[in-house]
């Protein structure tokens, strides 16, 4: 698979990541086997998706449970992305920034990754209760310690409890403001943030920052939680545990009203061959949009992380590109 670099630092992952949030967090718990999540994990890695990308917060902790198991035989394969600063609480998630608690998180991420080294260690969410240079300059630290290689930031923290979705830039506004004070403290070598054709608020001023700066962008949800796939059924039929569930871009209507944007990427995808899936067009777009773009499409089957590695190989046609990048952007909001 073709190779992309990651920030400043340089590092080497394949052009497709595998998200790994599905495998033990957020969808269909019914459907969640932990030997099944650890083959796909090897069967990513076997095709060149070194990204692997994790988070504490999954579960929480049972995520990176599960990928400690496959990195205690693969550790060289893969390059390892978790994160910090997010926690689970009864009713909704709460942000901790604090510099003491970032320590502690890192520690208990190696011992629950089997690994004496993360490669990119993301702040989460930024904790309005801390200056977010304190918080960086805490995980600064660890790159000093060598219990991290660089460090990312998220940009889809301010949505993970639903609240209200960006109008005009909003969130990514505030964001860039934020990484422009953490880059006095220490490189920001990673972007992760929501992107995709339904999705496309990033491309405004969010991926142009991270570009000007030789900053990786890691895409994020790049499938819409699967809808891109085509594969999904009118009305859902989630169950109760799955996000979907009672996600307003997933009721029956809303599921009906994007129709189109499907429909668009399955145009695309019989120019290209019978073979040639949505979901691989959806991925395929992103790829085509600058080589720091990093889509990390969740899953945990290994039929659907062996066809999203397929579309690293996939060329898109300019007229391609600008089909899609017309597409309509989803309804429904995020609030």
């Amino acid at each position: 698979m073709e190779r992309r670099t990651i920030g400043a630092a340089a590092l080497e992952v394949g052009a497709v990541g595998l998200g790994c949030m599905p495998m033990t967090w957020a969808y269909s718990t019914s459907e969640q086997r932990g030997e099944e999540s650890l083959r796909t994990v090897h069967t990513a890695l076997d095709r060149g998706m070194t990204l692997l990308d994790t988070a504490d917060m999954y579960g929480p902790f049972t995520n990176e449970l599960l990928i400690g198991r496959a990195l205690k035989e693969r550790r060289h394969d893969a390059f390892v992305s978790t994160k910090c600063g997010l926690l689970v609480g009864e009713q909704h998630l709460v942000a901790n920034g604090r510099p003491g608690y970032v320590r502690r998180a890192c520690d208990a991420s190696l011992r629950r990754l089997q690994t004496d080294v993360i490669d990119l260690y993301q702040l989460h969410r930024a904790d309005p209760e801390v200056p977010v240079e304190e918080t960086w300059g805490a995980m600064a630290e660890l790159v000093t310690a060598g219990k991290v290689r660089a460090l990312g930031f998220c940009a889809v923290g301010a949505r993970a409890d639903h609240r209200t979705r960006s109008t005009g830039g909003g969130i990514h506004d505030s964001t860039i403001r934020q990484l422009e004070r953490v880059q006095q403290v220490f490189p920001v070598s990673g972007v992760q943030a929501e992107l995709s054709v339904w999705s496309r608020e990033a491309l405004e001023t969010l991926l142009p920052w991270c570009t000007a700066r030789g900053v990786g962008f890691i895409a994020a949800m790049p499938l819409g939680n699967g809808y891109l796939s085509g594969t999904l059924t009118t009305g859902g039929g989630f169950e109760p545990d799955d996000v979907r569930a009672r996600h307003p871009r997933f009721t029956a209507e809303m599921m009906a009203a994007n129709q189109p944007v499907v429909a668009g990427l399955r145009r695309v995808a019989e120019r290209h061959g019978g073979s040639v899936t949505p979901a691989q067009v959806a991925l395929a777009w992103l790829l085509s949009l600058g080589r720091n773009v990093v889509p990390v499409p969740g899953t945990k089957k290994e039929r659907w992380a062996m066809e999203n590695g397929r579309a690293a190989d996939l060329v898109l046609t300019p007229g391609d590109v600008a089909e899609l990048s017309s597409l309509p952007s989803a309804k429904g909001s995020w609030e």
